[in-house]
This record gives C-alpha cells, structure tokens and sequence, in this order.
C-alpha cells in the first residue's frame, strides 16, 4: 500500500568551472565545494530521497512513514498524513530524525530540506523549502497544510502513484565565520527561488550601514571634531586603530546573518562566503578565485586581508566619505530561472544565466563584508574619540571649577583684609583724634603709667590697654571684643611713636570714659564724656 523507497546518491553533484565551459551546468567557482578548516564538504551531508506511494486513493491509514535513509550521518524518513494533521482537507508532509529517543544525549544539527509532490506537469511540482534545528525536543519538522486534498488529483497522481520527493543538506556545526552551506546543485535550484531576497537582505544592511555613517557627515561640527582627534593622533596609533582580527569581525558577521529558520541563511552565508574569497584574491593581486568577477569590474576595495587581519585599504576619513556618498549598483531585475522537476537547471538554463547570477551574489557578498568591517573598525574609533570627547570636557569642568574657586577665594581674602584694614585704621585714627582732643603730650615711660585715655565704645565691654602690648595686638584685642558684642576702653600710657601700647585687659563694666589720672568713676558724679557720641565699630 505504501509503495516502493528509492534512495538517490547522497553524494553531490558539484562540477568544475571547465565542465561548464564545455557544456556541463554547474554553478561552483574553484573553491565552491571546499572550506578553510577541512571539514566535510557540503556534498557529504547533502541527500535526496523518493518515495514513490502507489494506490494512493486507497489508503486509509491516518499517517504513513518511508523507510528510513542517510544524509549527513543521520537517519531520516518522510512522515505523511494523507487527510491531514490536525486540519482537514490537507495533505501535511514531515520530515523526522528516526531513532532519535536512541541518539546520544545534547545531539543536535542544522538541516535545510526541501519536500516537493511531484507533478506530471515538472512547472506544476509544489515545494517547500525550511532550515530547521533539530534537537531533542524538535526531532520533526514540516509543513501541516502543505496542499489542498482537493489539487492532488491535478496532475499530481500518476496511474494512482503519488512521488514525493526530499532533499536534504545537514548544516555543519561551524558558526564561527561564513562556510559553504549547501552542495552546488541544491544551492543552484534555491537560488533560482530566492535571489533577489538574498540581494534585498545584503542590500538593506549595507544601505542602514551607509545611512548611519552618513549622519555623522551631516553633523559639520561632530564631523570636524571627529577629524581633528583622528588627525591628532600618532601615525602607529592610526594604523593599529585600522585594523582588526578577521577571526572576531567573521564570527560577528555569521551571528548577523545566520537566523533559526531562516530559509535565505544558508544562501546568505554561501553569498558571503563567496564575496570574503574574492577580497582574498583580490587582496593577492589576483583575479577573484571566483571567474564571476571581472577584473575591469573589480571595484575600488575598502578593505583588505592580511594575516587574517582586516585592514583598511585608505584612510579611514575618505574610505567614510566615499562610502556615504557612493551609490549603490542598480538592481538587476531580470528574474531567475523557474525551479524544474529533478531539483537542476533546464535546457534553457545557460552558462550566462548561471554567472550572472553568481557574479551577482558574489559581489553582494564583497560589499556586505566590506561594509561590516568599515563600521566595525569605525565603531572601534568612534568609541576612542567618544572617550576623549568625555575626557576633555571633565578637564574643561575641572578648570572651571578651580578657576571659580581661586576666584571665591580671592574675593574673600580681599574682603577680610578690607576689613581689617578699617578697623585698623579707625581704631588708630580713634587714638589720634583722642589724643589731639586732649591736649596732652605723647608720653612714655613708667611715671605717666597712671595716665590714660579714656575710651568707651559700644554695648558695655571696656577694653583697657596698657604698656607692653603693641598698636596691633590691641588693634586685635578690640576686633576680639567687637565679636563679643560690647565696646572697649583704651588707656593711654605707651609712646605711641613706638607704637608700643600697655598691656590689654577687658571687663564688662559700663564706664563713661574720661580724661584723669587713670581714674574711674560712674553713677551721677560721673564726668560729662569728653566725646558727644561714642564710636561703634561693625563686625
């Protein structure tokens, strides 16, 4: 009932350049089946199964399985529902792991596959096409409503023989910068499907890439800025500045580009893995290892390889300015050719077809390389001048603030010198104008240690000065009863020529001060004050 298995060689059918050149289709340049690190090619996991279900109308059963084969070192069967799964009026297709409950524990592998029902009519064949992580938990994988029960009697039923046919590519577990994904002949009928979303995605990077580097142009004064700390810079600091280790910028760009379930993953890093080799023969002077790049269309390069070292081809200022004002190639509309029945190219598919479209990719595959490596690289240096932005104006910050507060401080050191300085001068003009008031002479010396002037100034503290104690110390002296809040009382007795004036002592009695023999005296016998008003000093 369910028909006979065939297995097809699981091996792939990739062809070299001359069998092309003489007449044999295959899309491969020289290094088209071949990796870096050594490892399985992508014809080693590739497969493709049929299975051929005869008396097709007769089935009953809920589901049906095929028998199990290999690719890529697993074991597959082809799982149908021929009224549906969970839906009606659908036919749903599966592709599972079999025996994956026996696999060793944490196995997992990518897997691109394509399932297709065959049709007399190889222009009416429906497809399917997914990329899909296998694990555990996701040992199946496909498609519920695949078609209509109702289209299946169109041409897809042959003498009641229903074909289903799977093909399988096993991803290899290197994600550590872009590989050859899938065997030539199964990447030459995806890319007649999807072309132009592979060119849409490169394309969309490189022009949000461009747009971003174009604002920074826009801003004159960034731009400037972002100029003059380059140019500042030594020349050994420039150079090591430009260049970055292809191995840390390859693992970014595959993390970028390589999407779960993506369908266009595998092309896209096939794309990019073609354009990095052709900056490799380009970097060697050479033609592109790919035939598909001319070397009069080879463009001016951005970015070169080295010791597995990127490195900027110019400086980094013109290669910005270049990039953000280039325009991009114009899209090449032309449609690719329709997927035909055995997965391969048609007659009318010519040596032509397959390298302009490989030419294309390829050079999609360069400028996204190269664009990723000048904004990484740029990122690198725009952090640097960011860092220094930040630096320069903490300094700036600094200064300011140091020059503010020198300013404080000089402001209040002329204000407390002002002030003293008036209260010198008050006291000590105080002292003169005594003096002269009274008449008497300067005296000095112990016999006249009992004369005095008396002086009376303020709120009730008397300050009295004898000899010994210089003009300063008791200009200090009745700075220090001002704070205190009271007045103060000199008695003269010193050689004020010598500026020499007696001792200080201070009291809180209220005196009114006048001229005498160093005599006090209060209540109503008090002396009328030799001066009308007494004189306060402010603090």
């Amino acid at each position: 009932m369910a028909g006979v298995a065939i297995k097809e060689a699981g091996a792939g059918r990739s062809l070299s350049l001359e069998q092309v050149e003489n007449g044999s289709l295959s899309t491969s340049p020289s290094y088209w089946d071949s990796d870096d690190d050594g490892g399985p090619k992508p014809s080693d996991l590739f497969g493709m199964y049929t299975w051929k279900i005869y008396k097709f109308s007769q089935i009953n059963k809920r589901e049906l399985r095929s028998n199990a084969f290999e690719v890529g070192g697993y074991k597959w069967y082809i799982l149908i529902y021929p009224h549906g799964c969970d839906v009606c009026n659908h036919l749903s297709l599966f592709l599972c792991v079999a025996n994956h409950d026996k696999l060793l524990p944490g196995w997992s592998h990518f897997a691109q596959f394509t399932i297709s029902v065959v049709n007399k009519d190889p222009k009416k064949s429906r497809y399917s096409d997914t990329l899909h992580h296998f694990w555990k938990k996701e040992h199946d994988w496909g498609w519920k409503k695949f078609m209509e029960l109702s289209k299946v009697q169109d041409g897809f039923i042959d003498a009641d023989v229903l074909i289903i046919k799977a093909q399988v590519q096993v991803i290899r577990g290197r994600l550590d910068r872009p590989f050859r994904c899938l065997d030539c002949q199964y990447r030459r009928e995806l890319i007649t499907v999807y072309l132009k979303n592979v060119e849409q995605i490169c394309r969309c990077f490189v022009e949000e890439r461009r747009t971003k580097l174009g604002k920074l142009l826009e801003d004159k004064a960034k731009w400037s800025s972002f100029c003059a700390f380059w140019l500042g810079m030594d020349q050994s600091d420039r150079r090591r500045m430009s260049r970055e280790k292809s191995k840390s910028i390859l693992k970014v760009v595959v993390k970028q580009f390589f999407i779960e379930k993506e369908v266009t993953s595998t092309l896209v890093l096939d794309t990019l893995y073609s354009g990095l080799k052709a900056l490799e023969g380009q970097n060697k002077g050479k033609k592109s290892s790919s035939k598909y790049l001319e070397a009069e269309e080879l463009p001016i390069p951005i970015v070169g390889i080295e010791n597995d070292t990127f490195i900027l081809a110019d400086d980094v200022l013109l290669l910005l300015e270049w990039v953000a004002t280039e325009r991009l190639p114009p899209r090449d509309e032309k449609d690719p050719q329709n997927r035909t029945k055995d997965g391969i190219v048609g007659e009318e598919f010519n040596k032509y077809s397959i390298e302009r479209d490989e030419r294309r990719l390829t050079e999609c595959g360069r400028q996204t390389i190269e664009i990723f490596v000048l904004s990484r690289i740029f990122s690198n240096i725009e952090a640097a001048y960011q860092e220094d932005v930040v630096l320069k104006k903490q300094e700036e910050l600094i200064r300011e603030e140091e020059a503010c507060l020198g300013e404080t401080e000089r402001k209040s050191r002329r204000g407390v010198d002002k002030k003293k300085n008036i209260q010198r001068e008050t006291f000590e003009g105080e002292l003169l104008r005594q003096q002269r008031h009274t008449g008497r002479p300067r005296c000095g010396g112990s016999e006249r240690a009992n004369d005095g002037l008396h002086l009376r100034l303020g709120r009730g503290i008397t300050t009295s000065c004898r000899r010994g104690v210089t003009a300063g110390d008791a200009i200090m002296g009745v700075q220090a009863a001002i704070g205190r809040g009271g007045g103060f009382r000199v008695w003269e007795g010193a050689n004020t020529d010598d500026n020499e004036i007696s001792t200080m002592e201070t009291t809180t009695t209220q005196q009114v001060m006048e001229r005498g023999k160093g005599k006090k005296t209060s209540g109503a016998g008090q002396r009328k004050n030799t001066y009308e008003e007494p004189l306060t000093l402010d603090n």
